[in-house]
């Protein structure tokens, strides 16, 4: 492996992130507090920035083609989502692009000249489904100080030791180099935070996510749930929010602030705590899945299912102990955010 990978994105992400907040990009890119919000202060949300310079012009020049194309796809996801945090575009010209970039991760992933069995197709499209989704909860996680930047840094590092592991190199470089350049924006988010991410940084590193996990998972290298697996603490979350929202009849595009870790720390939780307390999980669900990924099946069910009765325990005792804020029990309404 090219010792850059390691080195270098982190130094881009630190200096890009430096630089801009010296500049009159950073009053005109603030995040002020609002009802989606848990910050009090109006903050830059240009950290995406560095962290998408860091990674991906270093994911093109030693990726394969397919690798390529994602970090292209992440690109013009990036871009997008710039120009949403500058003028907060509407969905219909988000999602649609979301879409777009999912085709092309499932797309590039399809082996050259298999055939399109029902079984294959049916994979394929989960994956699209997916890597949709993957796209927009990092984004909806990516609401308290350090939590999408210490996912993205553990995430992908968990993702580049396996594909290093089974003998990848290309798509170890791109995740290790996404979870370094995402270690480097931690230097601004650490609690209290200096710079947010933005959407900028949080879709496509959602975006990369899913589909670098399912490249993976197309090529042999790891089982599809072991990228889930590595990131449920967000997929977790996030998944089960929407779905209670869902059953509530609540509008899913409306602005809340009931996800779980939003919650904690409208309990009191401080930012710092809550950081701490979602790296440990994070690394436990990654070295957990690291070690499932050579086990026998038995020992995989296994950690699955503790990891399943896990998270069932912890977000029960949290709707027991902090329960959801409505507009009906004297709160305001509220979206994924800080």
């Amino acid at each position: 492996m090219n010792p850059l990978v390691l080195a270098l994105p982190p130094v881009v992400a630190i200096a890009v992130i430096a630089l801009l907040r010296a500049t009159p990009v950073a009053a005109r890119m603030l995040d002020r507090p609002g009802e989606r919000s848990l910050h009090e202060t109006p903050t830059p949300r240009i950290g995406g920035i560095g962290v998408m310079l860091g990674a991906l012009p270093l994911i093109v020049v030693l990726g394969t083609p397919e690798i390529r194309a994602i970090a292209l796809a992440a690109s013009a996801l990036a871009t997008l989502s710039l120009v949403d945090d500058a003028r907060a575009l509407p969905v219909a010209v988000r999602l649609p692009c979301h879409l777009v970039a999912a085709a092309v991760a499932v797309g590039v992933a399809w082996p050259s000249g298999a055939p399109f069995e029902a079984l294959a197709v049916a994979a394929a499209a989960i994956a699209f489904l997916a890597i949709a989704w993957m796209t927009n909860l990092f984004n909806f996680m990516d609401g308290a100080d350090g939590l999408a930047g210490g996912m993205a840094a553990i995430g992908f590092a968990a993702l580049g030791g396996a594909a290093l592991g089974a003998g990848d190199g290309a798509l170890g470089s791109a995740c290790l180099a996404t979870s370094a350049a995402a270690a480097g924006f931690l230097v601004f988010n650490f609690p209290p935070a200096r710079v947010f991410m933005g959407d900028a940084g949080s879709v496509p590193l959602g975006f990369l996510a899913g589909a670098l996990g399912w490249l993976g998972a197309a090529r042999g290298l790891w089982p599809a749930w072991f990228p889930v697996l590595v990131f449920s603490p967000f997929v977790v979350d996030a998944s089960v929010t929407l779905l209670r929202r869902i059953a509530a009849r609540e509008p899913v595009l409306q602005a809340h602030r009931s996800h779980y870790y939003q919650r904690l720390v409208l309990s009191g939780w401080s930012h710092r705590r809550l950081a701490f307390a979602a790296w440990a999980l994070m690394a436990l669900c990654a070295a957990s899945a690291l070690v499932a990924i050579g086990a026998q099946p038995a020992l995989q069910g296994t950690i699955i299912f503790g990891w399943a009765i896990t998270y069932g325990v912890f977000l029960m005792w949290i709707d027991r102990h902090h329960p959801r804020r409505t507009p009906g029990n004297g709160t305001r309404p509220r979206e994924a955010g800080r």
